[in-house]
C-alpha cells in the first residue's frame, strides 16, 4: 500500500505521553522530520479524550497512530512499541500535591519504565531508547555548585529529609532514571537521557502547561510561582524536541545530556519583559519581590550536548514571543 510505503520512509517511533506539552511538540517535530509515530495517551474513564490537536497535525492522518496506555498498567504500552525503531519515553505520572506516598509513587514509576524497557528488548526492532528526565534529578545535590553537568545527581536522602510534598516527584524522577540506566546497561539496550531545564514557548494542547504558566508568572502577578523563576534556566520547547530527535539519530550519543539554552534571574526577566512588552501592565514591583523565599539554583551546562554539534535555535525573545502569541490564540491572555 502507498500509505505504508510513505509511513516507513524514516521508520516508526513511539512517543509516550503524547498529549503533554513536550510529547505533543515532539510528535509535531517527528512528523515534520518524516517519521511515522505511535503515541500513547491515558484512557479517559469519563469518555473520549480530545486528541484533535494531534490528529490535525500535518502528516498525522498518514503517519500517526494513537494508543491508549496507562503507567499503572505498563503492559498496555507493548502494542505501541511493537515495530518501532525507537522509543521516546516522555510520560511520567505527576502528583505535585503529594496525595500518594513517595514510596508507592516511585515503585510504580520504576516498574512502569522497566516494563517498557523490557518491551523494547522483546520487540527486536527498537534500536535506541530516549528517556526524558528532569532538571530535578540534578539540581538538588546539596553542593551549591555554580554550574552542574551530567555527573550531578539529586541527593535523594537530602530530599527525603526536607519532606516537601513536591519532593516525592523529585525522588521518583531521580530513582526512576537511575533504574532505567542500570537496566539498560545490564541488558545491552541503547539508552540516552535528555535532561531539560524549565521548558518555555508555544504549546499545541488545549490546556495551559504548568512550566509555561510559571515562566509567565510576571504577567499574571502569580507571586506563588516567583520562587521558580527567581534564579533559573530556560529552554525553548522546540529546542528540547529537536534535541531528542538529534540524539536519537546521532550515532555516538551515550548517557545523559543536559539541555538548557540560558540562565536568567527574575530581575533580569522583569527588565526584559517590561522593555519588550510595554503594552502589558506587569503587576510586579519591588514590594512583590521582597518576600519571595527562594534558593539559588545552579546553572546548567549544555557543553556535552553542544559538543555533538547540536545548536540551540531559540533565545529568550522567541520563548516569550511564541508563548504569548500562543496564549492569545487560545484565549489565556
Amino acid at each position: 500500500m502507498e500509505e505504508d510505503n510513505q509511513s516507513s520512509k524514516k521508520g516508526r517511533v513511539c512517543v509516550t505521553g503524547g498529549t503533554g506539552f513536550l510529547g505533543s511538540r515532539l510528535i509535531l517535530k517527528l512528523l515534520q522530520s518524516g517519521y511515522a509515530v505511535n503515541t500513547t495517551v491515558r484512557p479517559n474513564p469519563d469518555g473520549g479524550r480530545d486528541v484533535s490537536y494531534l490528529t490535525n497535525l500535518p502528516g498525522a492522518s498518514e503517519r500517526l497512530q494513537i494508543f491508549n496506555a496507562d503507567l499503572d498498567k505498563p503492559q498496555s504500552f507493548v502494542p505501541a512499541i511493537q515495530g518501532c525503531i525507537g522509543v521516546f519515553h516522555v510520560a511520567h505520572a505527576l502528583d505535585l500535591e503529594g496525595k500518594e506516598e513517595e514510596e508507592t509513587k516511585t515503585k510504580r514509576a520504576i516498574n512502569g519504565v522497566l516494563t517498557i524497557l523490557q518491551a523494547c528488548i522483546d520487540s527486536k526492532t527498537v534500536k535506541r531508547f530516549i528517556y526524558t528526565s528532569s532538571a530535578s534529578t540534578v539540581v538538588y545535590n546539596g553542593k551549591n555548585l555554580d554550574m552542574v553537568d551530567e555527573d550531578s545527581w539529586t541527593d535523594v536522602g537530602l530530599m527525603r529529609s526536607m519532606g516537601a510534598s513536591a519532593g516525592s516527584y523529585v525522588i521518583s524522577k531521580t530513582l526512576t532514571e537511575k533504574a532505567a540506566i542500570e537496566f539498560a546497561e545490564n541488558h545491552g539496550l541503547d539508552l540516552v537521557t535528555v535532561i531539560p531545564s524549565w521548558i518555555h514557548g508555544p504549546f499545541i494542547s488545549s490546556h495551559f502547561p504548568d512550566s509555561v504558566k510559571i515562566c509567565l508568572a510576571l504577567f499574571f502577578g502569580d507571586q506563588e510561582h516567583y520562587k521558580y523563576i527567581w534564579d533559573t534556566s530556560l529552554v525553548h520547547v522546540d529546542d528540547v524536541a529537536r534535541a531528542h530527535i538529534f540524539l536519537f539519530e546521532y550515532p555516538n550519543a551515550k548517557g545523559r545530556y543536559l539541555c538548557s539554552a540560558l540562565h536568567v534571574t527574575i530581575h533580569e526577566l522583569s527588565k526584559f519583559v517590561s522593555a519588550r512588552y510595554p503594552q502589558y501592565q506587569l503587576p510586579i514591583n519591588a514590594d512583590s519581590l521582597k518576600d519571595v523565599v527562594s534558593a539559588k539554583f545552579s546553572g546548567f551546562s549544555s557543553k556535552k550536548l553542544l559538543e555533538t554539534g547540536f545548536k540551540f535555535q531559540h533565545g529568550l525573545e522567541d520563548m516569550y514571543d511564541d508563548a504569548i502569541r500562543c496564549c492569545k490564540e487560545k484565549g489565556f491572555f
